[in-house]
């Protein structure tokens, strides 16, 4: 055992040195250059800062109290004997048997998880469609809570049953094992979400042949980021939000656009939110998340076996609570590590759009349409920006353009309002 632990350490240094390196290597240096406060008052009217002071007012408290709901729930069952003792009840009319705590010990635990932020996530529901923002009626609302909850409990089942059999099978080395099977499992759910998961909520169609399906594909080509197709989501289902992205690697790649953004928006302002699209999939953001994530996933196998060496005992079901403790807490502490690096990388791909478009004034027009009808928040409480904002806000973003603008000698006139 002693061997086992000692490999176990090293992996774990290893592991940890790799995170931290590809996180400084692969992080882009893109900057946001200051001065972004003043395009609030230069690029939005009062009405519409007034609007979005308004909806972050309402929405905020059921947003930020349901992460903080979900969270005393998580560490109360997981920190005390609560979590421990209701997997056990839960599998006593089946004997006790680990698989049937392992099973049923995470489908319960999440659903106490769903159950208590339900009534907040339903509030945030009624503020969106106050604002225009959600389209759904309470049938779909209840259907695509009901549909992420079997997703994500399917797969944790599967993970847990994996987790604890390996235990099992292989007590000294199941590390070893299930750091290299998480680390697969990553890279395979990377690469399948866009063929299995993504269906289950919005439905695809062929992009029309037109100028503008044309346009975006030979941007792409120009852009060496050749895309298969390019579908249209029925977004317009569920939101009013305005967005696009590019889904797939190699020859399965395409270019899907919200249907939303078609109807709303000029095609000239479609073709940048494409280009800033295509900057991840040059760059190859989504595979780099993707290593970091697998190099994450093999670590945390590695200090979980020396978090059960050093208290004792082998890693039981009945344990289960406390792991999903462990990892709400990993996962608050490396949300800023995480958001940095998500708001450098989104500047790069803004700075990717205006290269490959050269046209700063149609950014930020774009960028005014994407806050004004998203209802962006173009001031968010320095908190919140360092733990979770995964994008520039927008008048950083509308900065970018002005400055690229100023770089190279292009006359930006002042933003309608």
């Amino acid at each position: 055992m002693v061997t086992s632990r000692i490999a176990a350490g090293a992996a774990a240094l290893a592991l940890l040195a790799a995170v931290l390196g590809a996180l400084l290597v692969t992080t882009p240096r893109t900057v946001v250059p200051s001065g972004a406060q003043a395009e609030i008052a230069r690029n939005f009217t009062p009405a519409e800062i007034a609007r979005e002071v308004g909806f972050y007012r309402q929405v905020r408290p059921w947003s930020l109290g349901g992460m903080a709901l979900s969270l005393a729930v998580t560490l109360l069952l997981g920190l005390t004997p609560l979590g421990s003792r209701l997997i056990a009840a839960v599998a006593r009319p089946f004997g006790g048997h680990w698989t049937a705590q392992a099973a049923l010990g995470v489908t319960v635990l999440s659903l106490i998880g769903l159950a208590v932020t339900l009534p907040l996530s339903a509030r945030s529901e009624v503020v969106l469609r106050r604002y225009g923002l959600s389209t759904q009626n309470w049938a779909g609302w209840w259907a695509d809570v009901a549909k992420g909850w079997a997703v994500s409990a399917v797969l944790s089942i599967a993970a847990v049953l994996i987790l604890f059999g390996v235990v099992r099978a292989a007590p000294r080395w199941w590390w070893a094992w299930l750091a290299a099977g998480a680390a697969a499992v990553t890279f395979a759910l990377s690469f399948l979400y866009p063929v299995l998961v993504e269906p289950i909520f919005n439905q695809f169609t062929p992009m029309p042949h037109s100028a503008l399906r044309q346009e975006l594909v030979d941007m792409a080509a120009r852009d060496g980021v050749p895309v298969k197709d390019v579908l249209i989501a029925d977004a317009s289902r569920r939101t009013t939000a305005l967005n696009a992205y590019v889904s797939g690697y190699g020859p399965s790649r395409r270019i899907v656009v919200y249907d939303t953004l078609l109807k709303s928006a000029p095609d000239a302002e479609v073709r940048l939110v494409v280009a800033h699209e295509l900057g991840h999939a040059k760059f190859g953001d989504v595979l780099r998340s993707t290593v970091v994530g697998a190099l994450g996933a093999a670590l945390a196998v590695c200090l979980l076996f020396l978090a059960a060496g050093a208290l004792g005992g082998r890693l039981e079901p009945r344990s289960l609570a406390l792991l999903l403790a462990v990892a709400a807490i990993a996962g608050l502490v490396t949300a800023p590590v995480a958001s940095w690096a998500s708001r450098r990388t989104e500047a790069r791909a803004d700075e990717h759009a205006l290269e490959l478009t050269g046209d700063p004034a149609t950014f930020v027009a774009m960028q005014r349409r994407l806050a004004i009808q998203n209802i962006a928040d173009l001031d968010p409480p320095a908190i919140l920006y360092f733990f979770y904002a995964s994008h520039p806000t927008t008048p950083e973003r509308i900065a970018m353009a002005r400055d690229y603008a100023h770089r190279h000698h292009i006359e930006l006139a002042e933003s309608p309002r």
